[in-house]
């Protein structure tokens, strides 16, 4: 490397061991500050914390409904699931041709069953975990979702990760850690210890069906639609869940206490996984189902802050400093794009995963490429310009 006017031989030296380490963690992209810290980040962070709110919504109605002595999981995930139905298994079907929902079941309905059932069981699974064993072991094994989905996207998505993804998930995971020991301190372990290992092989369990349906879901919302993908799961999930709840709750349902309150946290509950599940895909898309995971983790966090003003939970300045950890992981995680091969053309290309840094440079590129062919007709004839995106993601229909 040749040193630049002024440097001397030592500060060249420097200079180039340093670019060479940063290209060894985040690959060759020469990010500036301003490529980093951009409004497409902001927008991610946003939306990950407005999922994460929606699962505070679920977690603070568990707790009441709880307290009221009413124990369906079945029955709540049946409501999120005949939502889905409701809204988006109906806009297939009012579609026409091959996007229309017969054609689509006629393809495809083994893949989307077993989508729906794993997503199904991982939900059941979870919350049959507190029986057994506590809340701080929950916190814990439930990060295993993030490298069992890490390795799947790897094996099934091709997904390349750089070193700087992975330091971002260990920053996330110790500010789990934080969180946890704040619990501790505040002797907030809540739940069961009546038989742990059961308990804490469910959350395992869950977590990796957790990983499974999350893979299922990016690689549909990213090759195929977002209502697809809800459609068939609100579809299977309803007839699922109905059927499990039919075996499992019909004495619980009925020792319910039926009241306006009752009802008003059901509705809370159902309307709260309803826009979690609406709302997920479109930030899988945006990102990856690793980067929307590690931005639930703080999902937690605002069930504890909601705690300290509804259950009189006590506070701890960890709390804060979890917030913050994890927040920088995934700053961390999003600045730097993974590469992922092209699965639904069949070739071997590469394309992006959208990141903020990514997303600047793509569209600096298209626009520089648009001026440059300007002018310039197509093979066929037309001065249509079609460009696809260079991230590979399938529009949204």
């Amino acid at each position: 490397m040749d040193c630049e006017a002024g440097e001397v031989p030592s500060q060249c030296r420097s200079w180039g061991s340093l670019r060479r380490w940063r290209s060894f963690f985040c690959g060759p992209q020469n990010l500036a500050l301003k490529d980093v810290f951009t409004w497409q980040l902001f927008k991610t962070i946003l939306m990950g914390q407005a999922l994460s709110m929606l699962i505070c919504g679920t977690a603070v109605t568990c707790q009441y409904l709880s307290e009221a002595g009413v124990a369906t999981p079945m029955l709540q995930s049946f409501l999120n699931y005949a939502l889905l139905l409701l809204t988006y298994t109906l806009a297939l079907a009012f579609r026409k041709g091959e996007n229309n929902i017969f054609q689509i079941l006629k393809r495809k309905w083994c893949k989307y069953l077993l989508m729906a059932l794993t997503d199904v069981e991982a939900n059941y699974t979870v919350v049959k975990a507190y029986q057994y064993t506590t809340l701080t072991s929950i916190q814990l094994l439930d990060c295993f979702v993030i490298p069992v989905l890490m390795v799947l996207s790897w094996i099934f998505l091709k997904t390349r990760y750089k070193p700087l993804h992975f330091i971002a998930v260990v920053v996330c995971m110790l500010g789990v850690c934080a969180m946890v020991g704040a619990d501790l301190l505040a002797r907030r372990d809540q739940g069961s210890s009546s038989n742990v290992l059961l308990g804490d092989g469910l959350v395992l369990v869950s977590a990796a069906l957790y990983a499974v349906s999350n893979l299922c879901q990016e690689y549909t919302v990213k090759n195929l639609t977002r209502v697809e993908f809800l459609g068939m799961m609100g579809f299977f999930g309803t007839l699922i869940s109905g059927v499990q709840m039919a075996i499992l709750e019909p004495k619980a349902i009925t020792a319910i206490i039926w009241d306006w309150r009752i009802c008003l946290l059901f509705v809370a509950y159902a309307l709260c996984m309803y826009g979690l599940y609406s709302f997920m895909p479109v930030v899988v898309k945006m990102t990856s189902a690793t980067a929307v995971n590690l931005s639930l983790l703080t999902a937690d966090l605002f069930s504890l802050f909601c705690g300290i003003f509804l259950f009189h939970y006590s506070f701890s300045g960890l709390y804060i400093v979890s917030f913050v950890v994890i927040i920088l992981g995934f700053i961390m995680f999003n600045i730097v794009p993974t590469h992922t091969t092209d699965l639904s053309h069949g070739n071997d290309g590469e394309y992006h995963l959208a990141s903020s840094a990514d997303i600047q440079q793509n569209e600096d590129v298209i626009i520089e490429d648009f001026l440059q062919k300007d002018g310039v007709e197509n093979q066929d004839g037309t001065g249509c310009k079609r460009k696809e995106p260079c991230n590979g993601l399938s529009a949204s229909k």
